[in-house]
């Protein structure tokens, strides 16, 4: 069974280094685990360069054959070692900055009084991690899960809202229709960390539709400086409701275009597809799914 698990952990982390970290084995041992299982089976699993390991064809049958059966019986070890158990461990999970910081941080405390024997390896950022290679148990994603390898569960859904700063209003005004950001106003622009790719702000008002990038002379890639650059008095953005709501309430931001509405984006738990969902990380995913349902979607929530 160990040279099985091995064997699924290279494929999935796609080095035999990798692989060794997520087990915590030395790497010896993990070369040696497959050099066993390709004697016993006679025949040659990977192809091995200086730079990469990958599946020869009877590799690659052989891992669909077996995947599937590693998973279970991971899956029979966890639920017999955590029957009586409270949920302990290290966990790593990766979620967006905005959220780590407004909502994840502020409430770990909570979290810890109820699962004191969980450790929780935080990753902020708004890139995408890959969950296998970066050897990451869960991610929290806004937006439509696009791969549909993955296993994800949905958490709830993020209510934006459309803002600027008083310094910023006070220097350009207040805008009166979305076209005016493509005029004599500006945005601060967001774009993807991975692909660099800029998001356009939407607007919907009965049956119409807009969508603009709008003028900008400042873009980032991290929500934690959109909002910082939005305070600073840059230009107009949309955000989560539960990130805008603290300096709404303060007088740090103005509500704008009341009248327009902005698309609701899902929010998803993510996992890998081969991967059992250990008690611990349920235990987090169940609790961050406490904390969307807690959070404002509403000015007066």
């Amino acid at each position: 069974m160990l040279a099985l698990r091995v064997f699924a952990r290279v494929v999935e982390a796609g080095s035999f280094t990798r692989a060794a970290d997520s087990l915590q084995m030395p790497k010896s041992t993990v070369s040696k685990a497959i050099q066993n299982l390709e004697d016993h089976l006679h025949v040659k699993l990977f192809h091995r360069t200086t730079r990469q390991v990958s599946l020869t064809t009877e590799g690659a049958a052989y891992y669909e054959s077996t995947s599937r059966l590693v998973s279970e019986l991971e899956e029979i070890d966890a639920n017999l070692a955590n029957a009586q158990a409270a949920p302990k461990g290290r966990i790593r999970v990766d979620v967006p900055a905005a959220v780590a910081l407004q909502l994840i941080v502020p409430g770990l405390c909570a979290f810890h009084q109820r699962y004191p024997d969980i450790e929780i390896d935080l990753g902020a950022g708004d890139r995408l991690v890959d969950l296998i290679a970066d050897n990451v148990d869960c991610v929290i994603r806004g937006g439509n899960i696009s791969d549909e390898s993955l296993v994800a569960r949905r958490l709830g859904d993020l209510k934006f809202i459309t803002c600027a700063a008083p310094a910023y209003i006070d220097r350009y005004g207040t805008p009166t229709h979305p076209r005016d950001l493509d005029g004599d106003h500006f945005v601060v622009g967001y774009f993807s960390a991975g692909s660099g790719r800029a998001f356009a702000l939407d607007f919907t008002r009965d049956e119409e539709r807009i969508e603009l990038f709008g003028r900008s002379r400042v873009a980032v890639n991290d929500s934690n400086a959109y909002l910082a650059a939005c305070l600073a008095g840059h230009g107009v953005i949309q955000l989560p409701i539960f990130s805008a709501k603290p300096h709404l309430d303060t007088g740090g931001l103005v509500a704008l275009l009341p009248e327009w509405n902005v698309d609701t984006t899902p929010v998803f738990a993510v996992y890998p597809p081969n991967r059992r969902l250990s008690a611990k990380v349920r235990a987090f995913v169940d609790w961050m799914a406490e904390c969307f349902a807690q959070m404002p979607t509403t000015l007066d929530g």
